[in-house]
C-alpha cells in the first residue's frame, strides 16, 4: 500500500480542519459553529457541486453510458440497505436495524464532495453525471427502510403511514431540491452559465469545505460518547460496511468499464451513509428506532473513516486495477 497518499490526504487543508474540529470537541474547547452558518455552508456546497455537475454534464451530453452509470447508483441504492438490514439483524431490532440499514443505503453529499476535492488535487478527470448519481441515490433507502419496517412489523401495526409526508421527506427533501435543481440549472446554462457563476461556485470551493469541515468535525466528535452504547458490533458494521460497499462499488464499476474518477466517486457513493436526510425521514417515520445509533455509526465512524482512510485507500485500489 501507498502510505504517501494517505498522508498527503492528510495533510490536505480541509482534512486537517476536519481533525481540528475533532481535537476542539475532545479538549473542550467553546469552539462553535452557529447552526445557520453550518447550513449555509452546506447549501453552497450543494449548489456548487450541482452547477459543476451540470456544467459538465452539458458537454458530454446524456449517453448509453451515463446511463448505465445512473442504472448502476439506483441498483446500489436499492439493494445496500436490504443486505445491510438482514446483518444489523444479528444485533438490533427491527426498528434500529431498519433505520441503520437506511442510512447505509443513502449516501454523504460531503464525503462526496470531499472526494471531489481529493480528484481535483490530482487532476484526475470524472463525469458531471456522478452528481446525478448521489442525486439519485439519497432517497430510495428510505423507503426502502420504512418498507423493512412496514413488512417486519406485519399485522402487528396499525398506524397509518402517510406516504405524501414519507415521498416528500424523501425526493423533495432541501438537499436533494437543491442539488437537482442546481444540475439542470448548469445543464442548461453550460459553458457561459459556468464561467458567470465560477467566482462563487468555483475559487471559493476548497476554503468553504475546509470551513465546513471544521463544523463536521466538531459534530462527528460530540457523537462518538453515543457509540458507547452501542457497542463493538456497530463500530464494525460502519467501518465493514464501508469496506465492504466500497469493494462492491469497485467491482462494479469496473465491470461497467468507468473511468477512475467516476470509479472513485461511485465507490464514495457506495461507501458513504447518510447523516442528515435519513435522519431526518427516521424521525418522522420509524420513531422507535433510536436517533444515537444511526448518527453515531454515520457521522462518527464511517465518515472520517472513508474521508481520512477511504479515499486514499479506494483511488489506490482503484488506481491498481485501471492501470
Amino acid at each position: 500500500m501507498d502510505f504517501g497518499l494517505i498522508a498527503d490526504n492528510l495533510l490536505n487543508p480541509p482534512i486537517l480542519f476536519f481533525l481540528l474540529g475533532c481535537l476542539a470537541a475532545f479538549s473542550r474547547s467553546d469552539l462553535t459553529i452557529p447552526q445557520q452558518l453550518s447550513k449555509s455552508l452546506a447549501l453552497y456546497l450543494l449548489l456548487s457541486i450541482g452547477m459543476h455537475g451540470g456544467y459538465e454534464l452539458s458537454k458530454s451530453g446524456i449517453t448509453a453510458d451515463i446511463a448505465l452509470a445512473l442504472g448502476a447508483a439506483m441498483l446500489m441504492a436499492i439493494v445496500v440497505p436490504i443486505y445491510s438490514f438482514w446483518i444489523l439483524r444479528i444485533r438490533f431490532d427491527l426498528y434500529n436495524a431498519a433505520a441503520l440499514a437506511a442510512a447505509y443505503g443513502s449516501i454523504s453529499a460531503v464525503t462526496f464532495i470531499t472526494g471531489v476535492s481529493f480528484l481535483n488535487q490530482l487532476d484526475v478527470a470524472f463525469g458531471g453525471h456522478m452528481v446525478a448519481a448521489m442525486a439519485l441515490m439519497e432517497s430510495p433507502a428510505i423507503i426502502i427502510g420504512v418498507l423493512l419496517v412496514r413488512m417486519g412489523a406485519g399485522k402487528d401495526s396499525d398506524e397509518p403511514l402517510d406516504w405524501s409526508e414519507l415521498l416528500r421527506e424523501a425526493f423533495l427533501n432541501g438537499s436533494v431540491f437543491l442539488l437537482v435543481g442546481s444540475l439542470v440549472i448548469g445543464f442548461i446554462t453550460g459553458e457561459p452559465g459556468w464561467k458567470a457563476m465560477e467566482p462563487l461556485t468555483g475559487d471559493l470551493f476548497k476554503g468553504v469545505l475546509a470551513f465546513f469541515l471544521l463544523d463536521m468535525g466538531l459534530v462527528a466528535a460530540r457523537h462518538m460518547g453515543d457509540l458507547k452504547k452501542a457497542g463493538l458490533f456497530l463500530v464494525g458494521f460502519a467501518i465493514g460496511m464501508a469496506l465492504l460497499n466500497a469493494a462492491i462499488g469497485i467491482g462494479l464499476a469496473r465491470l461497467l468499464g468507468f473511468g477512475a474518477g467516476d470509479a472513485l466517486l461511485f465507490t464514495l457513493l457506495t461507501a458513504s451513509a447518510s447523516y442528515i436526510a435519513v435522519p431526518a425521514a427516521m424521525r418522522l417515520s420509524v420513531p422507535e428506532a433510536n436517533p444515537s445509533f444511526y448518527i453515531a455509526a454515520s457521522l462518527a465512524v464511517t465518515f472520517p473513516f472513508n474521508i481520512i482512510v477511504g479515499i486514499p485507500l479506494y483511488y489506490q485500489v482503484i488506481d491498481f486495477f485501471w492501470r
